[in-house]
């Protein structure tokens, strides 16, 4: 695996020439201490008002660097996701490039008109109602009363809220603000966006809407940053990625490779180097409902184990098992989940509704799940097992078995391995 503090890829070039977001050497250090960060607030205001502070690269007691050091640039109409796991400096550099908090050395540049959706509907004052509020926040986004007249039916219509236009925004749910939030914001027509894990709210519908209307935009010139926990969102909607941890700028470059470079980077660190193969402790008889689960793994079609699964191609899931008595109809089940993201179930399969169920005499026999062609992309998965006999009664199970789908080509791109073959069709040709 390549050393975290390597640079993973060359950044993309710029689809223009033109810069609208440049953060130059940006650190920025906060205190553990309430008190002491207390103390020192007042000190630095004071040193300010009086000109004699100056931008030290020292900590003092009880501080920590959020972000240090960290440079980047977005060009006109690009978009760069932002990865990292929590407390890693991501949400501190988006409050920096939206101007709510100042860094303590470097600089930030911004070339044209920033709406920052850090959290949607915050900054909707709850007595208001909706129409006030939408006046309100498009106003501190920069826009004139004429121009929020122009807007305000295209907002409301987005935010699908209808009458409850004029209603205090306390007697809206949690989707209703969000919705209203973010029609707010896009429709300032910004130059940079700013989103920070804004669109893991709302149902599937909004969530679409909101990514067709971010397309429309970056088609228009706008450019945005992305931070969010889920790494086939940054794929599918970010060209460039920068990874963040502890408050430094581990890689950058483009967004599929940071992305599944941070991911095999998290799960290395949570789980042992023998992932994709499992061995369990046999169980003695007494303790087993007649059947145990000792091992499981993965075989290609030759018989030969393999660690990693390759999309698009045949793979052979195997669960060995220990059987102490014969078992007629005996069920395997297997759900898959992404690690990374949101943990999403993604398959869930077992041969009772595939009507092949097993009969198993006693002695040491192999279960195995045949994939013709591993349609799961490119990622860390989580599987769960289990053994036994419908309806309810379970023999065995394993909770979690670790495993990573690999590809060789440019799936990572995908949702998921789409078999297919490819034909041409005309008068004279039918097909060959």
């Amino acid at each position: 695996m390549m050393s975290i503090n390597q640079e993973i890829s060359e950044e993309p070039q710029n689809k223009s020439s033109e810069i609208v977001l440049s953060v130059n050497g940006v650190s920025k250090k906060f205190c553990r201490d309430l008190k002491r960060s207390l103390l020192y607030g007042v000190q630095d205001i004071a040193s300010e008002v009086l000109g004699i502070r100056e931008k030290s690269e020292n900590l003092r007691s009880k501080e920590f660097w959020a972000l240090q050091d960290v440079s980047f640039q977005l060009g006109r109409g690009e978009s760069i996701g932002l990865v990292g796991k929590n407390g890693s400096g991501k949400s501190t550099l988006l409050r920096i490039i939206a101007g709510l908090i100042k860094p303590d050395t470097g600089l930030v540049e911004i070339n044209g008109r920033v709406a920052p959706l850090i959290a949607l509907g915050a900054g909707f004052n709850p007595i208001l109602t909706g129409r006030e509020n939408i006046y309100a926040n498009m106003s501190i986004l920069g826009l004139s009363k004429k121009e929020i007249d122009e807007r305000f039916d295209a907002v409301v219509d987005f935010a699908e809220i209808g009458d409850a236009i004029d209603s205090p925004v306390q007697t809206y749910s949690s989707g209703m603000a969000a919705r209203l939030g973010f029609a707010s914001a896009i429709h300032t027509e910004p130059e940079i966006l700013l989103l920070d894990e804004v669109l893991a709210v709302g149902d599937a519908k909004f969530r679409t809407k909101c990514y067709r209307k971010l397309s429309k935009l970056r088609e228009k010139g706008t450019s945005f940053v992305l931070v969010t926990h889920n790494s086939p969102t940054i794929q599918a909607n970010c060209e460039k990625a920068i990874w963040l941890s502890n408050g430094k700028l581990l890689a950058k470059g483009d967004a599929i490779s940071v992305s599944q470079k941070y991911e095999e980077h998290l799960f290395s660190q949570k789980v042992e180097q023998s992932t994709g193969v499992m061995h369990l402790p046999e169980k003695a008889e007494s303790q087993s409902f007649g059947i145990g689960i000792t091992s499981i793994y993965f075989k290609d079609d030759k018989g030969k184990q393999v660690q990693s699964p390759l999309s698009g191609q045949s793979i052979r899931l195997c669960v060995k098992c220990k059987a102490y008595q014969e078992i007629n109809d005996l069920m395997l089940a297997v759900l898959v989940s992404e690690r990374g993201g949101e943990g999403e179930r993604v398959l869930d399969l077992n041969n009772f509704r595939d009507q092949k169920l097993f009969k198993v005499m006693p002695g040491e026999i192999e279960l195995q799940l045949h994939m013709l062609n591993c349609g799961l992309r490119p990622a860390f998965y989580t599987m769960k097992i289990f053994i036994g006999k419908m309806p309810t009664d379970i023999y065995d199970m394993v909770e979690s078995f670790p495993f990573q789908v690999i590809s060789d080509d440019y799936s990572y791109r995908y949702l998921f391995y789409q078999q297919r073959d490819w034909q041409l069709f005309s008068k004279d040709n039918r097909g060959e």
